[in-house]
């Protein structure tokens, strides 16, 4: 029988809330049918939607809460506003508490990590969480971190970071030991700020048997897959994030104009369908959609606020395998057996 997993869902989060958040459940709980939710929200709004989602029926409790955090709040006024009381906060909480395995929302990022940072705390031997997600590439998918936590960082965070990706890559690509690079502005070790270049010293001279660091990425690295691991901070992973997610719109508006641009390029098309079909999917950000709260005493998923049903989905299933395969144990142990500093 399969491990019972129960997730806990901020179902007013996101810019489409119920309406994306009980379809998603519903797609998620058809691939892992012995998954359960608690969903957490306005229950005149969510009981119908549950009612009418047959792949839900008898996997969900429905938790009335009176507020909603909206992505324009600053998280400083939702943790004022929705502490103890939101549809954000009491999904955190679950999971604080025991009820649930893990926490999904769409909701505003800053809010939730603020709050995930207050009711979940961080765990022993970590500075500050890092947002983690799967990334892409011609060989498959990697693990980048940070896209969007903190801005600025320091050598210690950045080798956090890289066990903790690598215990999340573990368990994603079942993997013993992911390989890990440091995202740079170039591949050569005297490269790069102190920061980068200490932390690379500290992963060259420190046996970690968890992992193999192969040493500094660029940019175009993030495409090919060329680590399991990609770690960098923020400020840059945000940036490379939102580029990537830029540019696969670009390059589908560009396909679809040069496909309709003339009878012979309709007819190609007609021909090609499959193909480009396998493309489109191959570029789907719903896909990879859902980032991993690293260094949290929990887990914490962030979908993306804008994303449609099986975009939603896909965080859920994210989720459930962090959860299954216990990713906090994974990473604590890996936290524990791996010294934070080496002599210079």
């Amino acid at each position: 029988m399969s491990q019972r997993v129960c997730i806990s869902l901020d179902a007013m989060g996101g810019d489409h809330g119920p309406s994306t958040v009980v379809p998603g459940a519903g797609i998620a709980r058809e691939r892992h049918p012995e998954m359960t939710f608690l969903m957490f929200g306005d229950e005149a709004v969510l009981a119908p939607l549950v009612a009418a989602e047959p792949r839900l029926k008898g996997a969900v409790e429905i938790r009335h809460t009176t507020v909603a955090i909206t992505m324009d709040d600053k998280p400083s006024q939702a943790v004022r506003a929705g502490r103890g009381k939101s549809s954000m906060w009491q999904a955190i909480q679950a999971v604080r508490d025991g009820q649930a395995d893990a926490a999904v929302s769409a909701g505003n990022t800053g809010a939730l990590m603020a709050m995930s940072k207050i009711c979940l705390k961080t765990l022993a031997g970590v500075e500050r969480p890092a947002i983690a997600c799967l990334w892409p590439t011609v060989r498959g998918e990697s693990v980048v971190l940070d896209v969007g936590a903190t801005i600025g960082t320091d050598a210690e965070h950045l080798v956090e970071m890289a066990l903790m990706g690598a215990a999340m890559a573990r368990i994603v690509f079942d993997l013993d030991r992911p390989t890990v690079g440091l995202l740079n502005v170039g591949t050569e070790e005297m490269k790069g700020n102190e920061a980068v270049k200490e932390a690379a010293r500290i992963l060259r001279e420190v046996e970690l048997p968890t992992l193999a660091y192969h040493g500094f990425v660029e940019g175009n690295d993030l495409g090919r897959g060329t680590v399991d691991v990609v770690v960098t901070e923020g400020f840059t992973g945000n940036i490379a994030l939102k580029t990537a997610e830029g540019t696969a719109k670009q390059i589908a508006t560009y396909l679809r104009a040069a496909m309709s641009r003339t009878l012979s390029a309709k007819i190609g098309y007609f021909f090609a369908r499959q193909a480009f079909g396998a493309l489109r999917e191959k570029m789907n950000p719903s896909r990879a959609n859902g980032g991993v709260f690293l260094g949290l005493e929990g887990i914490v998923i962030k979908s993306h606020g804008s994303e449609n049903a099986a975009g939603f989905a896909s965080a859920i299933d994210l989720a459930h395998d962090m959860a299954r395969h216990d990713l906090m144990r994974t990473i604590r142990d890996m936290l524990e057996s791996t010294p934070m500093a080496v002599p210079a």
